[in-house]
């Protein structure tokens, strides 16, 4: 919030209305339709931020953490940084527990808006048997399922391999039918969200 005001992204009657709650509105003439109320509360950011809401800001910039990497609809909270807006985690995420522990001030209610057709990059675990032809298969397995991917880490350590995917999906339900074929690729042993 502070580098938001600092950047000039929120002016002085935002943050008056978000602190003290709006003033009553004005009384209509009579006969007159009545005027478009502006309460403070949850304001949409922008499409490029993959509309989050946070409380009480009207386009703040926000960011989705690497670390825990959100998508919708998983449980989220804000972290206000400083000089990069707020970075969005996962309320279970460990760095923000550790985050709201040293500096709880700093926490900010956030909440997954009206989706558009954004897409977010999550991070898929897979431990199988290794064999030939064991990516080939996980990878048609995502193509036909039109994920992206954007990372792959693969390592083989006594006849098992270890991968890690790095995947553009568009919401959570894609993502377990996703996982779900995986688990069913001949030798997956396990394949879940990181």
């Amino acid at each position: 919030m502070f580098a938001a005001v600092g950047r000039e992204e929120i002016g002085s009657k935002q943050l008056q209305t978000a602190l003290r709650g709006a003033a009553p509105p004005p009384k209509a003439p009579r006969g007159a339709a009545p005027p478009d109320l502006l309460l403070p509360g949850k304001s949409k950011a922008d499409a490029k931020d993959g509309g989050i809401l946070v409380v009480g800001m009207d386009k703040l910039l926000t960011q989705l953490a690497k670390c825990c990497r959100p998508a919708p609809p998983d449980a989220i909270a804000g972290f206000v940084t400083r000089g990069r807006g707020v970075s969005i985690h996962r309320r279970n995420c460990r760095d923000l527990q550790r985050l709201a522990e040293l500096q709880p001030e700093r926490m900010i209610e956030a909440d997954w808006g009206q989706q558009t057709d954004s897409v977010f990059s999550v991070d898929i675990m897979v431990q199988s048997h290794d064999r030939q032809g064991l990516l080939r298969d996980i990878s048609e397995v995502l193509s036909r399922e039109k994920i992206n991917v954007t990372g792959v880490n693969t390592q083989s350590k006594h006849h098992m391999a270890y991968m890690s995917f790095t995947v553009e999906i568009s919401d959570l339900e894609q993502l377990q039918r996703t996982l779900a074929q995986v688990r069913e690729v001949q030798g997956v042993l396990t394949a879940s969200r990181r």
